[in-house]
């Protein structure tokens, strides 16, 4: 293999987690931030309109920060994987509270 082969290798590997980082960032940082804010506007206390507003806010700064860790990660699918998670766990809140109080 010569050197011109391994640069090329790099160059692909490289954008490829570049790429892996966008599609972090965009739309799993965008479903991350919707998973919260509904998750959120369930468990929030006070009235569900102030309740819905109030994560709504708070999942648009989450959806900044998701997007900043998104290029902060180690690697792009260390990226993936952790906004995955934080997805899930708040869809576990939504469906579990769901679940409990019966109501959309």
């Amino acid at each position: 293999m010569t050197a011109g082969d391994l640069h090329a290798r790099a160059r692909w590997a490289r954008r490829g987690d570049i790429g892996l980082r966008v599609v972090a960032a965009v739309p799993l940082g965008y479903a991350t931030a919707s998973m919260w804010a509904m998750a959120l506007a369930r468990i929030l206390p006070g009235e569900r309109t102030e309740a819905t507003v109030t994560a709504t806010l708070i999942a648009l700064a989450l959806c900044a920060v998701a997007a900043m860790w998104a290029f902060a990660a180690r690697s792009g699918w260390r990226a993936l994987w952790t906004l995955g998670v934080a997805a899930g766990i708040a869809a576990a809140i939504a469906w579990v509270s769901i679940d409990a109080t019966g109501r959309l």
